[in-house]
C-alpha cells in the first residue's frame, strides 16, 4: 500500500524536475534550501531522498518524494521536506 502526499505529480517533466534535485541531495551534504512559500532552510541532509510512488487523499497515485534535514544551528531539530516544496538548492562549503 502506497503512503499518502499532499501532492502527487504524474507529468513525466514534473517527475523528472523531482529526479533532478536528488544528485544535490547526497547524505551528509550541507545545503541552503529555498522553498516554493520562500521560507529558507539550512541544514544536512541525512540521507539522499528518492522519488517514490504515492496517492493522494483522492487516492490518486502519483510521484513526489521526502527530504530530511537535520538543521544546522540546532542538528536535534529534523525538517521533514516534500520534494516538491524545493524552489532551490545551494550547497554550503565544507566547515573546517
Amino acid at each position: 500500500m502506497s503512503r499518502i502526499a499532499p501532492r502527487i505529480l504524474t507529468n513525466p517533466a514534473d517527475i523528472a524536475a523531482l529526479e533532478a534535485l536528488l544528485p544535490q541531495l547526497k547524505g551528509q551534504t550541507q545545503v541552503e534550501i529555498t522553498l516554493t512559500d520562500g521560507r529558507r532552510l539550512l541544514g544536512t541532509v541525512a540521507v539522499q531522498p528518492t522519488v517514490q510512488q504515492y496517492r493522494d487523499v483522492e487516492e490518486n497515485e502519483g510521484s513526489n518524494g521526502q527530504l530530511r534535514l537535520d538543521d544546522l544551528d540546532s542538528p536535534a531539530q529534523q525538517h521533514v521536506l516534500w520534494l516538491d516544496e524545493i524552489r532551490t538548492i545551494r550547497e554550503l562549503p565544507p566547515v573546517e
